[in-house]
């Protein structure tokens, strides 16, 4: 039997607005990004049977490893927030045995699906004091939509060695190995994603059916004006615009964030944990403005940089700087071991 020598790993988000890939080699224990790819997509759901909605995003990404030139076939891929079931519960101290049952059967009042429905996955939280409760993550994904991306990576030609969730990758990029305590806010084109780790590990996810299309679409109904114009317009002014109006129509979706950003950090610190930074990711990081609007909850803002970890050649630097706050999903997966 051959095995295969290649060393890179190809890491894949598909959001409801775009795919994005990236394609990274690992040598000498560093990371070096050998190629990377956007296409923008119209929104698929898997999360029922669809054979024609499998086929034509597998037909999309197949050409978008073509035209990016990647040469593996090995892949990574994300599960969105919005169709897994994340929680972390607490169980008591007990026998790998024992706690097999006791989180499958704990589960069943958090998934809210028949458990026969999901492929459920859960991993003990590290617990410094062994005489206290465990932490456990557990996550539930319907099993039609592994069965439907399994589909679609056959269909691309790739073969996938893992499926995960978001936040996972998000840690792995922006963070790394730190150990204190933070949020990660992922503004995505439709939903967000509140991300808070701490100890190494996410503590808790919750996700907003909204991000910046809502922004977009209050801007151009606003203004009067087309999608594509109000784009720009949020683009280039933001929250620092000098008209009051785009502010004033961006505003009620940055609150609805910042509020439950607040509640999160409250009841969190209530509990004894400590939140040192709130680090955004997402294309909708890039709004101007918007580290400023967050500063005041209190902990330190700042826009997150999934490049910090990895080495690129000079000539790409511009081209990837403009999108790099999109990548951030696929270059945590790329570099998942």
């Amino acid at each position: 039997m051959f095995f295969s020598r290649n060393k890179s790993k190809l890491g894949i988000d598909i959001g409801t607005s775009s795919i994005k890939i990236a394609q990274l080699k690992k040598e000498d224990q560093k990371y070096f990004l050998e190629t990377y790819g956007i296409v923008n997509v119209s929104s698929q759901s898997f999360s029922k049977v669809d054979h024609d909605v499998i086929v034509k995003t597998g037909e999309i990404l197949k050409i978008l490893l073509q035209k990016s030139g990647v040469t593996t076939k090995r892949a990574v891929a994300s599960l969105p927030n919005n169709i897994v079931f994340i929680s972390v519960i607490e169980m008591p101290q007990l026998s790998a045995k024992e706690l097999q049952s006791a989180v499958e059967w704990e589960a069943k009042r958090y998934v809210p699906m028949p458990l026969e429905e999901v492929t459920l996955s859960w991993s003990v939280i590290k617990n410094g004091n062994p005489e206290s409760k465990l932490k456990v993550l557990i996550t539930a994904v319907p099993t039609t939509v592994i069965d439907n991306y399994l589909k679609m990576f056959k269909q691309a030609g790739l073969e996938p060695e893992a499926l995960e969730i978001e936040a996972l990758a998000l840690i792995r990029s922006l963070v790394g190995m730190r150990q204190d305590g933070f949020l990660i806010i992922d503004i995505g084109a439709r939903n967000t994603s509140l991300n808070l780790v701490d100890k190494g590990f996410l503590q808790v996810s919750r996700n907003l059916s909204l991000g910046g299309e809502n922004i977009t679409s209050n801007i151009a109904t606003s203004l009067h004006v087309s999608s594509a114009r109000a784009e720009e317009f949020k683009k280039d002014m933001g929250l620092s615009g000098q008209d009051g109006q785009i502010p004033q129509t961006i505003k009620p979706i940055l609150d609805a964030i910042k509020n439950e950003t607040e509640a999160l950090l409250s009841i969190y610190e209530s509990k004894g944990g400590v939140v040192q930074e709130i680090i955004f990711a997402g294309s909708g990081s890039k709004l101007p403005g918007i580290l400023p609007y967050f500063s005041t909850i209190g902990p330190k803002v700042q826009i997150g940089d999934p490049l910090r970890f990895i080495s690129y050649d000079q000539s790409i630097q511009a081209n990837l700087s403009e999108v790099a706050s999109s990548l951030s999903v696929a270059l945590g997966l790329a570099i998942r071991e």
